[in-house]
């Protein structure tokens, strides 16, 4: 089978169409490989792009987890603290009240040891208290212990109390109370803090 062939210009070689087709195809296929790399180092590149942006927002997600994992957490022991600190408070308020309570029952009871004695005191302070004519105005449990150690001082009607009495003028212009009560509350916010050591240390 014959080719057709091409002279170059000095005639001396020929080139079949065969080798040229040869040529072309190498060419083509040449320039198809280098398309092909370019294409692969370029989806490569893509890959690697995408896998890193990937990675940075995982680690940015992770890293926002953990601070708002972190967040809650202190949010919920502080919380726990801060309920705990109020139910300790409230238990506290709560022994404080019953120990109050209980130094009224006991001020308020007619057979307390010492309580003739320390109306008797009261009495006594009285007169220095108050100069002129003051009526006592007693509380009615301690009313026999009073009358017996006014004196010359009136013994008026009676008043609310635990116990002791109220002194007060005759014209009612002034008056001091004695009882009990007043003297066990002001008693009480003056040794509050020392109340408060002996009970919870």
């Amino acid at each position: 089978m014959g080719f057709a062939h091409i002279e170059n210009e000095d005639g001396d070689d020929t080139m079949t169409l065969e080798t040229l087709a040869n040529d072309i195809a190498a060419a083509a296929e040449k320039d198809a490989k280098a398309l092909i790399a370019e294409a692969k180092a370029e989806a490569k590149q893509l890959l690697a792009d995408a896998e890193a942006k990937a990675s940075a927002l995982r680690d940015e997600a992770q890293q926002r987890a953990e601070k708002e994992a972190t967040q809650i957490a202190r949010e919920t022991v502080a919380s726990a603290r801060q309920s705990n600190q109020k139910d300790v408070l409230i238990a506290r308020r709560k022994v404080l009240d019953a120990t109050y309570e209980a130094a009224r029952t006991h001020i308020a009871d007619p057979g307390m040891k010492g309580r003739a004695a320390l109306l008797k005191t009261l009495l006594s302070q009285s007169k220095k208290l108050a100069k002129g004519k003051f009526v006592i105005l007693p509380v009615e449990v301690d009313r026999a212990a009073i009358s017996k150690e006014a004196g010359d001082r009136k013994v008026g009607e009676s008043v609310d109390g635990l116990g002791g009495f109220v002194l007060e003028a005759e014209d009612g212009s002034v008056s001091f109370d004695m009882r009990f009560d007043n003297m066990l509350e002001r008693a009480w916010s003056n040794q509050l803090a020392a109340v408060n050591e002996t009970l919870f240390g």
